[in-house]
């Protein structure tokens, strides 16, 4: 006759049910693709648009390298947007890359007899060229090389980016304007820059 107790002793004993872990919410946030992908765009727009909005400021106006380097930048990506494998090109990035192209082909057109209206004009769309253009060729790459970067993304997001750029641009201005209370001419020259109007002299 067995005894009851060894029977139960003799059972095997039953493993406690595992806990679920806590999901790594703060990790998984640092590792998000779109997250990174954000960064890396607010960054690169920041570092482009910071210097045509300085120089507005401190000059009143925009170098011509830095539009031909956006005009340069724009139909690299243009080109790229054209040869993408994944289906038709698109027509809304194509047109808006096309934009510099278009700013540099009324520079060669207008002449010294053009009325004021058109040279207004013609600079409005340098402008244009020289605080959007950048932006849109890095957004449009970033499209190409992070195809998920424009489907993941939330609108707030992009709200975001923008906003971050936009930021970055005023205060980039405003130090352009007030450039005489923390730099000198010394520092405009020293760096191969024009000396800007109403700098500082150098302390003797």
């Amino acid at each position: 006759m067995t005894d009851h107790g060894e029977s139960e002793g003799a059972a095997a004993p039953q493993p406690a049910p595992a806990l679920p872990s806590a999901p790594p919410t703060r990790g998984r946030r640092a590792g998000d693709p779109s997250s990174r992908i954000t960064g890396v765009i607010v960054v690169g727009m920041s570092v482009a648009v910071w210097w045509p909005a300085f120089t507005l400021g401190a000059w009143g106006d925009f170098f011509f390298d830095q539009l031909l380097t956006v005009w340069a930048a724009a139909t690299g990506a243009f080109i790229v947007v054209l040869i993408q494998p994944r289906g038709t090109p698109r027509v809304g990035r194509a047109l808006a890359l096309l934009i510099p192209s278009f700013w540099l082909a009324l520079s060669f057109v207008i002449g010294s007899n053009t009325n004021d209206l058109v040279v207004i004009l013609v600079a409005v769309l340098g402008a244009l060229v020289a605080f959007l253009a950048v932006p849109t060729t890095i957004w449009v790459l970033a499209r190409i090389i992070w195809p998920e970067f424009g489907d993941a993304i939330s609108l707030g997001r992009r709200f975001a980016v923008v906003g971050a750029v936009a930021v970055i641009a005023v205060a980039s201005f405003l130090l352009g304007v007030n450039q005489s209370k923390f730099l000198t001419c010394h520092d405009f020259t020293v760096s191969g820059n024009s000396e800007p109007p109403g700098c500082t002299p150098d302390p003797t």
